[in-house]
């Protein structure tokens, strides 16, 4: 039996969805609020329609995050918020960048 440590990873929790900038951009925005407006998360980016709805299914399709979608001033809008799973894996990816910012250091 082996009883030496296990090897120390810095990117332990690096969330490889997260890798595109507009994705963390969404899931900073969302983890310091409630939800955000499809057309907020899109100015903020920067991102076309398209990049954004795309962006956006992939973190859903993945449990990151939660769409809900509501008729607002007689248009249809896309609200978005972190999921409870979205938010420990958007935790753990940010605790990994900054390891791997720091040189990997425990």
């Amino acid at each position: 039996m082996n009883s030496a440590p296990e090897p120390f990873d810095p990117i332990a929790g690096f969330e490889p969805l997260l890798q595109a900038p507009a994705r963390l951009q969404v899931a900073a925005v969302l983890a310091n609020v409630d939800e955000a407006e499809f057309a907020r998360l899109k100015a903020i980016t920067g991102a076309s329609d398209s990049v954004m709805s795309k962006h956006l299914s992939a973190l859903a399709d993945a449990g990151l995050i939660k769409l809900r979608k509501a008729s607002s001033e007689g248009r249809q809008r896309t609200w978005a918020s972190l999921s409870r799973d979205g938010r420990k894996r958007f935790d753990q990816h940010v605790a990994a960048l900054q390891r791997i910012v720091a040189g990997g250091a425990e």
